[in-house]
């Protein structure tokens, strides 16, 4: 299996090969396109003044001049009207010339091979040491006809030059591979570390510490696994105490009911004590009931997708439902209402909001004591509409604020154990809310009562 840290390291000396290989190929259909003339035509400035030098001094020795112009990094060919030739200079890797473009120089016309010469793909024409690739002028020697060809020779004119740019390009290639195989490392570590959290995370090992201090995208994604390992800790935290309590919440009722039948099955009770009995069982049974029904009801609302059954209806008027079904528990503690709720269309879950105000005005009852009071109240704007739920009653500590809202939180546990709460109904509720796009949130003071404000998007 191939790594990611040989895959980078091959795939970074891959690109550097192919773009070197590429800039060739672009460089040379640049020399051939835009810069082979202007060569050509340099040359030829240059052969005409060799050639104007010589006329001046025609008197000199021919093999002397034409010599000595070759040791000053100059390759040429001078050929007779026989077909005899010599060579001054460096040596052509080709010598074979046409004996027309020969005949055509001797003619008096001048040869531009430099200009004419084929365009190929992996050769630089500059650098091709061809006699065709040449200047070719006509001059007289003696009194008698010569063609002469010409070419810079590039290998005595730029030779350590040459040497130079194979030896820092070598190095270049060298030292950039060496330098990606380090940095590489390098940038894969995080990444190795990432691999080996993650192994241990699969192994439900949580406590893990990531030191990766950049902040590129890997520092980013190391940060944010850190994060997600801290919420998958605290969820499966959250899971272990969830099953703990819903085994202890299931396992009380079922004890009382198992003892209470034992009781009625072995002893000789009156008709009195076995009524208390019986009415406790079914007390009991009736608890779990609800539990089996919530826990069913956060199942549900759990998978979210598909869950929202919405429709337009007046959420007021749904409100005042609710408060005209539990008036019977108000009235019996002689509680005052106070209803501010004007006629209010959203479009929602009518169920499952129904849900919501039945959770929060039971509550605000329950913990509202006798000759208190309940506001309730409805506002909507074109964005969102606002209902709010204000009591008297006892109030909630500031420090379980926060957590009335997890699920079997209970703030009075003995007191809710004997009026029967379950601690899911705002765990149910939030997640409604929530389900809508919408908030709540609660304000609260021990001994002044509790104020619940909802927030829904009015669409």
């Amino acid at each position: 299996m191939k790594t990611l840290y040989v895959r980078i390291v091959w795939t970074t000396i891959f690109v550097m090969l192919f773009s070197a290989l590429l800039s060739f190929f672009i460089s040379n259909l640049y020399y051939h396109y835009f810069l082979k003339s202007h060569n050509d035509q340099k040359v030829t400035n240059m052969v005409e003044d060799v050639l104007v030098f010589f006329e001046k001094h025609s008197s000199s020795d021919s093999d002397t001049y034409l010599d000595y112009v070759g040791r000053l990094g100059y390759q040429l060919y001078i050929v007779d009207t026989n077909g005899k030739g010599k060579f001054y200079g460096g040596d052509f890797r080709e010598k074979k010339l046409s004996p027309t473009v020969i005949q055509n120089v001797l003619q008096g016309n001048v040869y531009h091979g430099i200009k004419e010469f084929p365009s190929r793909l992996f050769v630089t024409g500059f650098f091709d040491n061809s006699v065709k690739n040449t200047i070719g002028v006509p001059i007289t020697i003696k009194g008698t006809p010569h063609a002469l060809f010409m070419r810079p020779n590039l290998e005595a004119q730029f030779g350590e030059m040459r040497i130079f740019f194979a030896v820092l390009l070598v190095f270049t290639i060298l030292l950039s591979i060496v330098f990606v195989i380090i940095s590489t490392r390098y940038i894969v570590k995080p990444i190795v570390k990432l691999t080996d959290a993650t192994k241990k995370l699969t192994k439900g090992n949580y406590n893990i510490q990531l030191n990766v201090k950049r902040k590129d995208e890997i520092g980013q994604l190391a940060s944010h696994f850190s994060e997600m390992t801290k919420s998958l800790k605290q969820l499966e935290e959250m899971r272990q105490e969830f099953v703990s309590n819903v085994s202890h919440e299931i396992q009380s009722p079922l004890a009382s009911i198992q003892g209470f039948s034992q009781t009625l099955r072995s002893k000789k009770l009156s008709d009195e004590q076995q009524e208390k009995y019986l009415s406790i069982i079914e007390d009991e049974s009736r608890r779990m009931s609800q539990l089996s029904k919530q826990l069913l009801t956060l199942a549900s609302l759990d998978k979210e997708e598909g869950i929202l059954e919405k429709e337009r209806f007046d959420v007021a008027d749904q409100v005042k439902q609710v408060l005209f079904m539990t008036e019977w528990s108000w009235r019996d503690k002689d509680i005052a209402i106070d209803m501010e709720l004007p006629s209010t269309y959203i479009e929602a879950d009518k169920k499952l909001l129904h849900q919501v105000w039945t959770n929060l005005i039971t509550n605000s009852i329950k913990y509202t004591e006798p000759g208190g009071a309940i506001s309730l109240e409805v506002h909507a704007n074109a964005e969102t509409c606002i209902v709010k739920i204000q009591d008297t009653g006892i109030g909630i500590a500031e420090e379980d604020l926060s957590r009335i809202f997890q699920r079997f939180y209970k703030v009075d546990k003995a007191r809710n154990r004997k009026e029967g709460s379950s601690g899911l109904g705002l765990a149910i509720t939030q997640k409604i809310i929530e389900l809508h796009g919408g908030k709540i949130q609660v304000d609260s003071q021990l001994g002044r009562g509790t104020t619940f404000i909802i927030t829904l998007p009015n669409v």
